[in-house]
């Protein structure tokens, strides 16, 4: 018997489609990745001033990684349900007016990446008309990450909206006690 791992909480399974789970686990490592890469970039930035020879892409490359990690982050959170939402009033709720509020959540999560996606886009064209300082790299490759982030985000609340209706939103009741410690490790056959 093979287990898989995965990062989707099994108490979360009734609202994500398992072939997206892979691009979640991406988009967990990319942000990891990211965050590492900014921190790393700071610190080589502080150093590099102390000796009194700053390195003046640095400051670009960590603004980048900063960005780029903002809003893979952001698409993370939203398949992860670890976003802001109404989530406090949703789960005091039952039946039709559970629905009612959670479709509402998503669909403001939605009209909110729809947003990203067009003034994103637009930013992004625009981006090649202006140039980031020492290097002369184009504006749209640091935009780039907007509508990206857009185009998941949406796609995640999509996800959730379709599942939420089809199996209810909320959480299924764990079966024992050992299923709430295996959440936490998110194992699945």
């Amino acid at each position: 018997m093979t287990r898989r791992y995965s990062l989707v909480l099994e108490r979360q399974r009734h609202l994500k489609w398992r072939w997206l789970d892979p691009l979640e686990q991406a988009l967990m490592v990319m942000c990891g990745l990211a965050l590492a890469a900014f921190s790393c970039t700071v610190f080589f930035d502080v150093v590099t001033r102390s000796l009194g020879h700053p390195v003046l892409w640095v400051q670009e490359v960590t603004t980048t990684f900063f960005v780029y990690g903002i809003f893979i982050g952001t698409a993370a959170a939203t398949r992860r349900n670890d976003h802001l939402n109404l989530s406090a009033l949703a789960e005091a709720l039952t039946g039709w007016k559970r629905v009612v509020v959670e479709t509402f959540n998503r669909l403001v999560i939605f009209s909110a990446a729809s947003c990203m996606v067009y003034f994103g886009f637009i930013n992004f064209v625009e981006g090649f008309h202006a140039f980031r300082m020492p290097s002369m790299t184009p504006l749209a490759s640091f935009y780039a990450a907007i509508p990206l982030s857009g185009v998941l985000v949406a796609l995640f609340a999509v996800e959730q909206l379709i599942n939420g209706w089809r199996n209810g939103f909320a959480d299924p009741e764990p079966e024992d006690k050992d299923a709430v410690l295996q959440d936490g490790l998110s194992t699945s056959l």
